[in-house]
């Protein structure tokens, strides 16, 4: 007889979620992890939670995620620093405008309550942007939360729903027998009648395992803190490409990011550096739209493995021809999304109609093709 209901591969958000959906109804949860949970793209993110950089596809499901995450300290018992600023996202050029434009015409018609609005309207809402601005959009809900508590406080609501947590064990294979999922990690072997492949930027390698191909793509995102300082900026702020957000949260420093890359590598354990022309790129960037922060010393960047597929959605569904396994993970800007994402799959797997549809793993996981020999 297996272990465990399900094992749960993985300990970011999507497969944190998905594991807590399935243990509070009364499954029993093992979820692996190779380092800590929330300890990749989880938590080395900016913990944006804007619902104007989501495309519109991913609307509905950002606006489902983003009130689990405003409820989530009650319902779990930890503070996750949850805070509603307001969000603007600014233009410096025609061009930029734009593009503004368009996108957040496209996700305002899917959903989102936003604004365009004009650069003295943006100073009323931000005194501190910079007046060199053309256009901005406004969302009253954009908020944040502290990517630095994701792991802890999904950890203590997975051990109070009854799920195991197993971190510090890398996979390393994963068998079938007979009807059974036969996961090897560390000394441990866990022993499971359901899979779910959870592991972001590693997710190819885990499909792999069990004979399947997935075109996946990485990036290393770079993310950047500055030193205390008085009051600067309280809106969130976002540039119409996607070159930069910007917060400052309650303690005075300032969290800057925008997608800029840095160099990794996923089997150097994480080994990953700062390039210095991108860190530069990002900083003028952030000057220019919050002319105070020149006064301002940074004290520390980071880089965190963000995984994705060629149409930038999300796996999220059975993976094609093995019984009871599943697929969930591979979203540019998945943070906000995730913890409903995971509530989606966890429906699934129970049985349960989602309410919004899933995101077909097949249309990319496939088994090799097997090269005919001619007789």
């Amino acid at each position: 007889m297996p272990d465990f209901d399900v094992a749960v591969v993985g300990g970011g958000i999507m497969g944190c979620a998905t594991a807590l959906q399935l243990a509070q109804h009364g499954m029993r949860v093992v979820v692996i992890e190779r380092r800590r949970l929330g300890m990749e793209a989880s938590g080395m993110n900016a913990g944006t939670l804007s619902l104007q950089i989501k495309r519109a596809a991913l609307v509905p499901y950002a606006l489902r995620g983003y009130e689990l995450w405003k409820t989530m300290a009650a319902r779990f018992g930890m503070d996750v620093g949850f805070h509603v600023r307001g969000g603007l996202t600014i233009a410096f050029t025609e061009t930029e405008a734009e593009v503004l434009v368009e996108r957040m015409g496209e996700r305002r018609a899917a959903g989102v309550p936003l604004e365009i609005v004009s650069p003295a309207r943006a100073l009323e809402i931000e005194p501190g942007l910079s007046h060199r601005l053309v256009l901005a959009s406004h969302c009253a809900l954009d908020g944040y939360a502290n990517s630095n508590l994701t792991g802890a406080a999904f950890r203590k609501a997975l051990l109070r729903a009854g799920a195991t947590v197993r971190e510090g064990e890398a996979v390393s294979a994963i068998d079938r027998d007979g009807g059974t999922f036969v996961i090897r990690a560390g000394e441990a072997v866990s022993r499971a009648a359901r899979v779910v492949l959870a592991g972001g930027a590693w997710l190819d390698r885990l499909v792999g395992f069990l004979g399947f191909n997935l075109p996946l793509h990485c990036r290393v995102n770079m993310v950047s803190v500055t030193e205390r300082c008085p009051p600067i900026v309280r809106a969130m702020v976002g540039h119409a490409l996607g070159l930069l957000t910007l917060k400052q949260s309650d303690n005075g420093t300032v969290l800057i990011g925008g997608g800029w890359q840095g160099t990794g590598d996923r089997d150097g354990d994480r080994a990953t550096e700062v390039i210095p022309e991108n860190l530069l790129g990002n900083m003028q960037l952030a000057v220019y739209a919050v002319p105070a922060l020149v006064h301002t010393r940074l004290v520390r960047t980071w880089h965190g493995f963000e995984a994705h597929v060629p149409d930038f959605l999300p796996l999220a569904g059975a993976l094609p021809g093995i019984d009871n396994a599943f697929v969930i993970g591979c979203v540019r800007g998945g943070y906000t999304i995730g913890p409903y994402m995971g509530q989606l799959l966890g429906d699934l797997i129970l049985g349960r109609r989602p309410g919004l549809p899933l995101f077909d793993p097949g249309r990319y996981i496939h088994r090799p093709m097997v090269a005919l020999t001619a007789p």
